[in-house]
């Protein structure tokens, strides 16, 4: 009945009652009617048709505004409603409708464009479990006061919970019944610490979103059977590569190493090795470890602090790429010719032994530098041959429309008690490109081969951009006074690339740039191979990064099954169908929690770095206009709001349309992409808010 429903409503455009509905359908009796009822009552719960307030039932994909996805609050007052394969629909703070942080929503789309708006109509789902917070001091006793801004609820804790606790401890909270509106009562599960032990703030973070830092016990029994060291018996069957030239190159403080790489020359061709940490050897599926590896799906990396995916014995240990001692590994080996193509590979089980563990900092001496590190010298014309591959094969990639957004990440440096001292952009140079290069060249080598073979498989995607939205961007570009020569007929690679160069020499570029790839789609994984459009690949997949991945771990798990047990039958080609949907699915999902972790912790580590530095200038860019004011971003990445309350000398206006605050009678202009001088007035790591005033504009604004 559940097909035949969805059928008959495909044609209904207007809303209809249960009755109306039957009567569609041409049902005769009492049992039938009920049925229908259930029918519509279970698609209703799957968000496939809407159920309006007064009992009549519409297919939700024939309500083109109409949209249902989870809500993300954002700490400068807004939000999102994420939507699966659309782009995020944003919420001001008058239309939240009482939603909050993680609420599966029911929205109305009110605006279309560059930046979809809309308003929630109706909280369908309150979707989170947990909450992170500080227990404090009131007339009533210890209170729970919810970290941050985002998350308006008020949660009451029995006495029997606050046993054993003190004001300042950091706990973690489960949400039982919503009593009123925002309001819960709840049950104190976890003491995480007290709110001045060191490190305490960024743990706080990562059980916010369910990063948890410690391994169940069923894991921790399962590393007494992990070994320290690899035995000769499990070097057999795979190649030995330990007579090769393999090193790895990594941040200075990286201990989790799962990549390595050897170069050598033949008849004109590179042969160029990436040899990957076998870790699918130690991790197997249905056990502890691997179930482990499933549920946090990738490390996370919070300013100094790493909470791993696999246990330190794992991933610090045997799974290492360690300098000078044996490891297993799964090798991508591809002769690449002078023009940067891939004619041909091989993938196989392999074992190595790396030469030196390198630094990005020492290579880059030699190749931006000439200056050749101590122990390096034996090694240093295999880098400068590395570093000429890597340019072949970034011209190639950008021959076919690969696109670099160049976008700068913030780098949060602490004093020994964990307290932000400084907070700098991370340099990319060649040593850093060099190996994201020769990683993207595996990454497509692996998974063009699996996908000609037209086997399930896990695959890195990235989607067409909505050429409305590129069309809207082009006019907001007209708007601050660019004209661009490219034109946005055929959305492709080499239109958005082609986008890309023309603004570079602009000094708004970062804001732009980041602007143009807010308007494109997001990467995800995907059982299904639709490209990824930002690299400008047919095929994509995830293989170089199994410590700290699930994505790699499964694809290297499929590599084995697939080209060393020879495993084609139907009953697993059937089993991966359906487990592959999930994986990629929670994968997703989990990478998505730790990036929001990662801003959270930048954020909230930039809030501390300034409020040592109340009443100081600086010169920064307009980089988002709201109703409520403008965001300016200063060189360092740090970003505070000028509140619209503070703007002197007019009452100003936000107009949308121009993503501008204009003076309503002087004109007097604000836009996206303005150089200010701004003072930082206040500044709080408890809120991860940064506060700025103008105090004038830069010589030529």
């Amino acid at each position: 009945m559940k097909e035949d429903v969805i059928k008959k409503l495909e044609s209904i455009h207007d809303a209809k009652d249960l009755i109306e509905i039957n009567d569609l359908m041409g049902y005769k009796t009492s049992e039938e009617l009920k049925e229908l009822q259930d029918v519509l009552e279970e698609l209703v719960s799957e968000y496939i048709v809407y159920k309006t307030k007064k009992d009549r039932y519409i297919l939700l994909s024939n309500c083109v505004n109409l949209k249902i996805g989870k809500f993300e609050a954002n700490k400068k007052g807004f939000g999102f409603v994420v939507l699966p394969k659309e782009d995020d629909l944003y919420i001001d703070e008058e239309y939240m409708n009482g939603a909050i942080d993680d609420d599966i929503v029911l929205a109305e789309v009110i605006k279309k464009g560059l930046k979809p708006e809309g308003r929630i109509v109706r909280i369908i789902k309150r979707e989170i479990t947990t909450v992170v917070g500080e227990l404090v001091d009131s007339k009533k006793g210890l209170i729970f006061k919810p970290d941050g801004e985002k998350l308006d609820i008020e949660v009451k804790l029995s006495s029997e919970s606050l046993k054993n606790c003190v004001a300042g401890h950091k706990v973690l909270v489960k949400l039982k019944n919503e009593y009123a509106p925002k309001k819960f009562h709840g049950e104190l599960i976890k003491i995480i610490g007290h709110k001045d032990d060191p490190g305490m703030d960024i743990l706080s973070i990562a059980y916010k979103y369910h990063i948890d830092p410690e391994f169940p016990i069923e894991v921790e029994n399962e590393l007494q059977n992990i070994p320290s060291e690899v035995s000769e018996e499990e070097l057999l069957k795979r190649r030995d590569l330990t007579s090769w030239e393999i090193f790895t190159i990594d941040g200075s403080h990286t201990k989790d190493i799962d990549d390595a790489i050897s170069l050598t020359k033949e008849n004109g061709n590179y042969i160029l090795g990436v040899h990957i940490a076998d870790v699918s050897h130690y991790v197997k599926e249905n056990t502890a470890l691997g179930d482990a590896a499933y549920e946090r799906g990738t490390s996370n990396y919070l300013a100094d602090t790493v909470i791993p995916m696999l246990p330190h014995q794992l991933s610090n240990g045997i799974c290492s790429l360690n300098e000078g001692v044996l490891r297993l590994t799964m090798s991508c080996v591809m002769t690449i010719n002078p023009e940067g193509k891939v004619v041909d590979y091989d993938i196989f089980e392999s074992y190595i032994k790396s030469r030196k563990k390198m630094t990005y900092e020492e290579v880059n001496e030699i190749l931006m530098r000439d200056k050749v590190p101590e122990g390096y010298e034996e090694f240093k014309d295999t880098l400068k041959e590395m570093n000429e591959l890597a340019h072949i094969l970034r011209k190639e990639k950008i021959s076919r429309g690969y696109m670099d957004f160049d976008l700068d990440e913030p780098e949060v440096v602490q004093d020994e008690n964990g307290k932000a001292i400084d907070i700098v952009r991370v340099v990319r140079e060649d040593g850093e490109k060099l190996i994201e290069d020769f990683m993207i060249a595996a990454n497509e080598t692996v998974a063009t081969h699996i996908y000609n073979m037209e086997l399930p498989f896990i695959y890195r995607v990235h989607g067409e951009p909505n050429s409305e939205k590129i069309d809207d961007f082009m006019n907001l570009l007209k708007i601050m006074g660019y004209q661009l020569n490219t034109r946005v007929i055929d959305m492709k690679p080499k239109v958005m690339q082609s986008i890309l160069e023309e603004l570079h020499d602009k000094p708004e570029f970062p804001i732009l740039s980041s602007m143009l790839l807010r308007s494109m789609r997001k990467a995800e994984y995907s059982k299904e191979n639709i490209g990824h459009f930002s690299l400008a690949s047919k095929s994509y997949t995830h293989f170089t990064s199994p410590i700290r991945r699930f994505p790699d771990l499964t694809v290297h798990r499929l590599l084995k099954k697939y080209l060393v047990e020879k495993d084609f039958s139907m009953t697993t080609i059937d089993t991966l169908n359906n487990q592959l949907v999930l994986i990629a699915e929670h994968s997703s999902e989990r990478e998505v929690a730790a990036q929001n972790a990662e801003r959270d912790v930048d954020d909230m580590k930039m809030a501390e770095y300034m409020e040592n530095h109340i009443d100081e200038i600086y010169e920064g860019m307009i980089d988002t206009v709201t109703n409520f004011g403008f965001f300016v971003e200063l060189p360092n990445l740090v970003e505070g709001l000028v509140h619209v309350n503070t703007l002197k000398g007019d009452y100003y206006n936000y107009v949308p349309e121009l993503l501008s605050m204009v003076g309503n009678n002087t004109k007097k202009t604000y836009r996206i992409g303005d150089k200010v001088k701004v003072k930082c007035v206040s500044a709080s790591k408890e809120t991860s808010r940064i506060d700025f005033e103008l105090v004038g504009e830069q010589d030529g604004n």
